[in-house]
């Protein structure tokens, strides 16, 4: 009785402490928080994707030291897939297609890495606020939300862990308040030692594979040739890039405008076979795309924005004068 009596006792003093006193009390801390937190700690999980009736689970291993950054996220339903991250390459694992396509990190990746690094501006596009602290795969989360000012972009909730500030889950809306999307861990460690044995491929490449450098390289903003008749309210215009095509296919030019939060991608490619199949607006969850011809090119938009904010980005590309 002694025993239960004392940790009863200790639970009471706990309950009425203080959790974390060096939690910050604004939201735009919280949201810098949440934005290094992905980067600078190690941490293995298990989440889960949902959008409308797809759902999805997915296990992520992150270890940063003094050589860099690596992670390998496997996604465990349906085909296997695995994106493989060293430093600033990425190589996403398609077993079934015996495909690598390899890549170069881009500043805001997949969850629980849903911040970029800069959050300039971004309280002029959203309303930001603290919410309720819940708790999420066993450890206590605050709430931090972002209502949009406009219909331009998506609202949304993150749950950051009280401690390292980590996201442990994330819910997009629509402007009615609807489910868009939600990424969310069911199970968590963060800290400790993550094995180089977690973050290699499960999968070994021989010369039956197709190797697909999808590397793009960056290119001045004088020399894009294409711009936006008219601005889009709290977008602007963050990365450039010419990406290759393909075989026989020349380069596309890649564009980004970003709020800070949402990021809408623009692809500028001569007009080829097939490029009159699929224009108009396609919807796939929370990413909308939008394509259409114009000059001989053909424009594809997307993003995790509304359809409308994709369509009007879409629209107001054009050829500018060098």
């Amino acid at each position: 009785m002694r025993f239960f009596s004392a940790v009863l006792g200790l639970c009471a003093l706990l309950a009425h402490a203080p959790a974390y006193a060096e939690a910050p009390s604004d939201p735009l801390s919280w949201l810098g928080r949440i934005a290094s937190a992905s980067q600078r700690l190690n941490y293995v999980g298990t989440f889960v994707y949902q959008s409308g009736d797809h759902v999805e689970t997915s296990r992520i291993a992150h270890r940063v030291d003094a050589s860099g950054e690596y992670e390998r996220l496997e996604v465990l339903d349906g085909s296997p897939r695995e994106i493989i991250r060293r430093g600033n390459e990425v190589r996403c694992v398609l077993p079934d297609e015996r495909t690598v396509i390899i890549d170069q990190a881009s500043g805001r990746r997949a969850f629980p890495a849903r911040l970029p690094a800069s959050l300039n501006g971004l309280a002029e596009s959203y309303r930001i606020r603290k919410g309720e602290v819940g708790r999420v795969a066993g450890y206590e989360a605050q709430a931090v939300v972002l209502e949009p000012r406009d219909d331009l972009r998506y609202g949304h909730t993150l749950w950051a862990e009280m401690q390292s500030g980590l996201l442990l889950k994330s819910r997009t809306v629509d402007e009615h308040g609807g489910l868009i999307e939600q990424f969310s861990f069911s199970d968590l460690r963060i800290g400790g030692d993550v094995g180089m044995d977690l973050l290699e491929s499960r999968f070994t490449p021989d010369d039956d594979w197709r190797m697909v450098n999808a590397r793009g390289n960056d290119m001045p903003r004088s020399e894009i040739g294409w711009g936006l008749a008219q601005a889009l309210p709290g977008y602007s215009l963050s990365s450039v890039m010419r990406r290759p095509l393909g075989r026989d296919r020349g380069q596309a030019v890649h564009m980004v405008f970003s709020d800070g939060l949402a990021a809408i991608s623009v692809f500028i490619e001569p007009i080829g076979d097939g490029s009159s199949v699929g224009l108009g607006p396609v919807s796939n969850g929370a990413i909308n795309i939008y394509k259409r011809t114009v000059n001989g090119h053909l424009v594809t938009a997307l993003g995790e924005a509304p359809e409308r904010a994709v369509r009007l980005i879409g629209d107001n590309i054009q050829a500018v004068q060098q």
